[in-house]
């Protein structure tokens, strides 16, 4: 990314961050107390709805927006600041020192990628069940849907590395808004919009779930095929998924506006 790095700019990119199990920008939610910039070293810190929110949460928070901001043309540096949680030294001192997750906590149960691919795993399924909605929506039916490929959305040969900074807050490659899907023997043209479906391909990509523009767009939870017969019982899985994440959001939410109105009535006084 070229041009001025300001706090704006930094805030751009740690758009593109975001609290693993909601599925949603460490911006948008709120956590991000604070951007200091003093080329080449810019300094985030940010909090989280608890002091209790999990440590391996809150370390792939850390490690991802450090990781965004030193992607910045000018950044040489990052230091990501974790405030007012339980593990804040720990965190803060190991993602700034480099070091990994099983070294920073060598008592945890388990290693942080696992539980990020799992939380990868859960935010596809959410993302699918949104991207399926919208195409419903638009008026395709489900035996039409389970026939999509990215090609035929107009999807399958977006090059990431040439779209350089065309690439939207989540990651995806800039795309258009909306396609044409051809049906009934190509006579008739619905228009679809295909928000929803690259916010999807952008986690579906990188989990190896599509990996070519003449792959099913859709699958099953255990990877399978997705047909007119499994239809429903995926589509309704995935709306279990999203409405889980969404009330997990919505908790988090509140959670975390009420403890910023604790900390800013404790600076009153």
């Amino acid at each position: 990314m070229a041009g001025p790095i300001t706090p704006t700019a930094v805030r751009e990119r740690l758009d593109r961050v975001t609290d693993p199990e909601l599925d949603r920008s460490i911006v948008a939610l709120g956590y991000i107390e604070s951007v200091d910039v003093d080329l080449p070293e810019v300094r985030v810190e940010f909090c989280l709805p608890t002091a209790w929110c999990s440590p391996a949460f809150a370390w792939m928070m850390a490690t991802d927006a450090r990781r965004e901001v030193e992607t910045l043309t000018g950044v040489e540096r990052a230091a990501v600041v974790l405030t007012d949680h339980m593990h804040e030294e720990e965190i803060t001192r190991g993602v700034n020192e480099g070091l990994s997750f099983e070294a920073t906590f060598p008592d945890a149960d388990g290693d942080v990628e696992s539980v990020r691919r799992d939380l990868d795993e859960k935010a596809l399924l959410s993302r699918q069940y949104h991207a399926v909605s919208a195409l419903l929506d638009a008026g395709l039916t489900p035996e039409q849907v389970v026939g999509l490929t990215p090609e035929r959305l107009n999807l399958g040969h977006v090059d990431d590395a040439a779209a350089g900074s065309a690439v939207r807050a989540d990651g995806a490659p800039e795309t258009p808004e909306a396609t044409t899907v051809f049906v009934r023997e190509g006579t008739v043209g619905i228009t679809v919009p295909l928000e929803s479906t690259q916010s999807y391909l952008a986690k579906a990509r990188p989990l190896g779930v599509v990996t070519d523009g003449s792959d099913p767009l859709f699958r099953t939870p255990d990877g399978e095929t997705l047909t007119a017969e499994n239809f429903e019982r995926v589509y309704h899985r995935t709306r279990l998924t999203a409405t889980n994440m969404d009330g997990q959001g919505g908790i988090c939410a509140y959670l975390h506006e009420a403890r910023q109105g604790r900390r800013h009535l404790a600076e009153v006084e």
